[in-house]
């Protein structure tokens, strides 16, 4: 049994199955109008503690694909860790259904649901990372650029959840980042040093700035998300303070090569981190990637839950 937690669990050989298999799945949708039910009778059952647009249609939408049912469940009706613990949702749940996707904050929520299901789990989203939408990003840069080796992503904002997951998947396909975040809210050491270690196998570049205009002028794609993220609401007025320089504006992309595409994990505070003429504009890559979180997971279904 395989879970789907990090993507550091996975070499990049392995991570490159996953990529194929969603291209494949993608072609056979566009080329057939459907795919084949490879998951026929097969059951995810999706925990969420944090609401969702994508993870959850896309998810929904993939099973169906596949042949399979998507069985959502909210945060009412689980409390996840509180009203029961979580090793003992793993064990209820996994009697249930045949794989366990869950949106949580708490990362070893879904470590531990991953210790005591009998399952496949997959993590849709964690305070510590993002696996699922990196995987995405990538496909998506890889249909683009029809390359993702060499090529480098320029990182402009808060050193959250999601550049963990960018530089980390980057890096073990022989990508090169750069992170731009003001001072405080850089990825912290640790996530750094793990980067560093994945790069040097593959001779991928990491650097780390405060100044947005560094992490542009020399990137391919520039990536932002949003500043405050889900559980930081507290600070959302002391971060509305420290990062307007690193809005994702035309002024910026000035500074940028000309060919270099923009992308976001979505949703977007327009105005904010990005505004509405770069969002809107043909160097955009939001709503092709946000369509990619369809294919890409279908991947990651097809491969941990499928009769490979």
């Amino acid at each position: 049994m395989q879970h789907f937690l990090s993507t550091t669990d996975f070499s990049a050989d392995e991570l490159w199955q996953f990529l194929h298999k969603a291209k494949e799945l993608k072609d056979e949708l566009k080329t057939n109008g459907r795919n084949k039910p490879i998951l026929r009778d097969k059951i995810l059952g999706m925990v969420f503690q944090k609401p969702s647009l994508r993870t959850r249609v896309s998810f929904e939408v993939g099973m169906l694909h596949l042949g399979g049912k998507a069985l959502y469940l909210s945060p009412n009706e689980i409390g996840l860790g509180g009203r029961e613990s979580v090793p003992d949702v793993a064990r209820v749940l996994s009697g249930y259904v045949d794989g366990i996707m869950a949106r949580v904050f708490a990362h070893e929520h879904v470590l531990q649901l991953a210790e005591y299901s009998k399952v496949p789990v997959i993590n849709g989203l964690s305070d510590y990372n993002h696996p699922c939408q990196a995987l995405t990003d990538v496909f998506t840069i890889w249909e683009h650029f029809g390359r993702v080796e060499k090529l480098r992503l320029g990182y402009v904002g808060d050193g959250n959840n999601m550049a963990t997951s960018l530089v980390m998947i980057l890096a073990a396909l022989g990508a090169h980042t750069t992170i731009a975040a003001p001072a405080g809210y850089q990825l912290p050491p640790q996530i750094l040093a793990e980067a560093q270690d994945i790069a040097e196998e593959t001779h991928a570049e990491i650097r780390v700035t405060t100044d947005p205009i560094e992490a542009v002028a020399e990137a391919d794609i520039i990536y932002t998300d949003v500043w405050t993220s889900m559980g930081q609401e507290t600070e959302a007025a002391t971060r509305l303070k420290v990062f307007p320089p690193y809005q994702v504006n035309q002024t910026l992309m000035a500074q940028a090569k000309a060919e270099a595409v923009v992308m976001h994990c979505l949703p977007a505070h327009r105005g904010e981190e990005i505004t509405d003429d770069v969002a809107d504009s043909p160097r955009s890559l939001l709503f092709p990637q946000a369509e990619n979180r369809l294919h890409a997971q279908k991947g990651i279904l097809a491969l941990l839950l499928g009769d490979n």
